[in-house]
């Protein structure tokens, strides 16, 4: 059994723990969420990568055996730092899922929901140069952040603000969209709603966790079980409120974990 370390701006990151439980649910979990400095796509990057370092410092002083930087801002910003510095342990980012995208696009257009920072990011800019046969319409998602973690992510409000960010991807002709921020998966059910069932979604949970799971192995640390490990809530604004958004946001039922919310305001 392992010690995981989940971290993200807010609740997006919970689309991530998520998926871990379905696929690792008997090792214990630590998610932080910094939701008083949310949402992390319109600040600096040194800011970012920065906090992005505190946080993952923290989580490694908790005995995590890996690090999972559950946003996709952080990861652009902050992961190469965060590796040299935490070089012990596994430390495993997500990014957004523009290969799986183009590979499976019928007619090579491709929408790219993110935030600003990510499609700004060097990391971003360089792996889009990889994949030049196929067109990307990029869209920062601004304002959809605030709203998820509102727990609005459903709301007429978000409908209508995600209407506009996606009309240019529409226009365009994609046939596929990417989910570039942990939080858009939460946004499933409303864009099926504006574009129905044909256009294709890009998130990558799943292959983050699996990717989690060979690191597991590697060390040794993976072991099938049928029992379900803890977890532990911690919010940088309301640990309550963090745990209530996961009863909500999340497919996984957590009744079978134990489970602890706790408040932090200084990760020093």
């Amino acid at each position: 059994m392992a010690l995981i370390g989940v971290f993200d701006s807010g609740v997006g990151g919970l689309s991530i723990l998520d998926e871990a439980l379905r696929q690792l649910p008997e090792h214990d979990y630590i998610y932080l969420a910094d939701s008083i400095n949310a949402p992390y796509g319109e600040k600096s990057s040194d800011w970012i990568a920065s906090r992005s370092m505190e946080l993952c410092q923290y989580l490694a002083a908790q005995g995590c055996d890996a690090i999972m930087v559950a946003c996709n801002t952080a990861t652009a910003e902050a992961i190469a730092h965060i590796r040299n510095q935490l070089s012990n342990i596994p430390i495993i980012g997500v990014e957004p899922g523009i290969k799986p995208a183009a590979m499976q696009s019928t007619n090579g257009i491709v929408g790219v929901l993110a935030t600003e920072a990510t499609l700004k990011s060097d990391k971003f800019t360089a792996l889009l140069a990889t994949l030049p046969n196929c067109q990307f319409i990029k869209q920062a998602g601004a304002g959809l952040v605030p709203l998820i973690e509102a727990g609005q992510a459903n709301g007429e409000e978000t409908l209508e603000l995600l209407a506009e960010h996606l009309e240019p991807i529409q226009d365009a002709g994609a046939d596929t969209i990417v989910l570039g921020c942990t939080h858009y998966p939460f946004l499933r059910k409303a864009i099926r709603k504006l574009l129905g069932d044909s256009i294709n979604l890009i998130d990558t949970s799943d292959a983050v966790v699996r990717q989690l799971k060979r690191k597991l192995e590697a060390q040794g640390k993976h072991l099938d079980a049928d029992t379900c490990g803890s977890i532990r809530f911690i919010s940088s604004k309301d640990a309550e409120m963090l745990h209530q958004m996961a009863q909500e946001l999340m497919q996984s039922d957590l009744d079978g974990h134990n489970i602890e919310s706790q408040l932090v305001n200084s990760f020093k």
